[in-house]
């Protein structure tokens, strides 16, 4: 009796290992292992009392049980990848690979918060950020995780990759188109502004602007379009050194402020984001700047639309100040420069 009870225990251990090796852990059961298991319970249950070894297998089976629920759980997770074709699983690595750098810039931290966001487990999530993590684009610091000097890299070429004039080109026809006057784009070098392209307005005008020519910065449009974030004292600096330069030269404008005025202008300037060229650099031009600013915020260009005093009187410079806001606020967002948000009032009860 005691025999044929051992004989259907030993058929039973043999079913559940092969039951094991078919399904959650091949790589554990091997023929050697599973020789070794059954020869290691047939000595335990021949020196075991039948109650002894009933408790036993029923926490065998138990274990079994639960090892099964967890490799149906494995199973049911691997058939739902093996639905995917390789391109979409691929796709799929790629685009929670590209979130979770979206989470970490935007404040998730810590492997809860980014698994959150991505609504994936921590073990994938955990997966994704060390892999990202070896490839440098993310950084461990301390028990979280912030971006990585890789994508610093690759910001760098980006900018280097796509120059200023070719993204500023098309609003800079658009400029052209809307208003038909002279279009400039300009960025700051010593004090000087340089020119780095122009379109020609078509009223038949002809301005001494180039392309690669340089102009004092505080007697231009765009100069000042670039002064905006100096301080006051720096502004005055600048004019001083524009009448320097300007005092030199055979031709002369028709304005040239004192330092007072010259700073209560660039106040309302500042404080409104543009500035306008009131016939201070060239007899009888006027222009209507604004700056182009880059992802750090900072202002590295400006742009301008320039005509002569029948096409520019006061009133169509007023109205033409968001018009040419809007065309570098757009270049300026393709540069990585985000609008600042309005800070939200709290109601006080």
């Amino acid at each position: 009796m005691q025999r044929q009870k051992q004989s259907e225990t030993c058929h039973e251990i043999a079913s559940a290992i092969a039951s094991a090796r078919a399904s959650a852990r091949p790589a554990l059961l091997t023929d050697e292992n599973t020789h070794c298991l059954v020869g290691g319970l047939m000595s335990v249950m021949t020196k075991t009392p039948n109650s002894t070894i009933e408790a036993e297998l029923s926490m065998d089976r138990a274990i079994a049980e639960q090892d099964a629920s967890v490799a149906n759980e494995a199973q049911a997770s691997a058939a739902a990848l093996l639905d995917l074709t390789p391109q979409q699983a691929g796709t799929q690595t790629l685009l929670r690979g590209l979130a979770i750098l979206e989470a970490a810039a935007t404040g998730a931290r810590d492997l809860r918060s980014i698994g959150a966001a991505l609504g994936t487990t921590r073990s994938t999530t955990h997966r994704l950020v060390s892999s990202l993590v070896q490839a440098r684009y993310l950084r461990q610091v301390g028990g979280g995780y912030l971006l990585g000097p890789k994508l610093i890299e690759l910001g760098t070429i980006a900018l280097e990759q796509m120059p200023l004039t070719a993204v500023a080109r098309p609003h800079l026809q658009v400029l052209a188109d809307y208003t038909h006057d002279t279009i400039h784009l300009g960025v700051r070098d010593g004090d000087d502004v340089l020119y780095i392209d122009k379109i020609p307005g078509t009223r038949g005008l002809e301005m001494r602007s180039r392309v690669g020519h340089r102009m004092p910065m505080a007697s231009t449009g765009i100069g000042k379009a670039m002064m905006l974030d100096l301080p006051p004292e720096k502004w005055s600096t600048l004019l001083e050194a524009s009448h320097r330069v300007l005092a030199k030269v055979s031709f002369r404008p028709d304005h040239q402020p004192d330092s007072d005025t010259f700073v209560q202008r660039m106040t309302r300037y500042a404080q409104g984001g543009f500035t306008f060229d009131l016939e201070e650099n060239e007899a009888s031009i006027r222009c209507v700047a604004a700056p182009v600013r880059d992802a750090s915020g900072a202002i590295v260009a400006a742009l301008s639309v320039a005509s002569t005093i029948p096409y520019m009187p006061t009133e169509r410079m007023e109205e033409l100040i968001p018009v040419v806001q809007r065309e570098a606020r757009a270049i300026s967002q393709e540069l990585g420069w985000r609008v600042p948000q309005p800070a939200t009032r709290r109601i006080k009860r």
